[in-house]
């Protein structure tokens, strides 16, 4: 019996990551791809996540500020990525998902190219380009 609950805890512990962790179809739509030029205002290497905060001017005039999913920091820094890969106030192209939330400016699956034409983001590399996103 003893085996049996050792057994079974053991499981749980190494099953619980993939519990926490988000399905992309369910925050993300897959038929809402979105490309856009703004400015990096912030960037936030955080587990289990890497955000890019990108400012965007509207035709309106209004400032909207898109908050940009990447990958773990350990697998964008494997990838190639450092902390000063992007600078605040570089002018970036994102291609990426819109959040199904209407309300979200989260934008996922996302592709983050400078503006000399360098993609410097896409998950990590594990994973799908978004629609519409530029490759090199």
């Amino acid at each position: 019996m003893r085996t049996t609950v050792i057994g079974v805890l053991a499981a749980l512990a190494i099953a619980a990551p993939a519990w926490a962790h988000h399905s992309v179809s369910a925050e993300f739509d897959q038929n809402k791809p979105v490309t856009f030029t703004g400015t990096v205002s912030k960037i936030e290497w955080t587990n289990p996540h890497i955000y890019t905060h990108v400012e965007v001017k509207e035709p309106d005039g209004k400032v909207v500020e898109y908050r940009v999913e990447g990958g773990p920091p350990n697998a964008l820094y494997r990838a190639g990525w450092r902390k000063d890969t992007l600078k605040i106030g570089d002018t970036v192209t994102v291609s990426g998902l819109r959040a199904k939330i209407a309300t979200s400016t989260n934008i996922g699956v996302a592709n983050i190219t400078t503006a000399d034409g360098k993609r410097v983001f896409a998950n990590g590399g594990g994973g799908a380009p978004a629609a519409g996103a530029a490759q090199q």
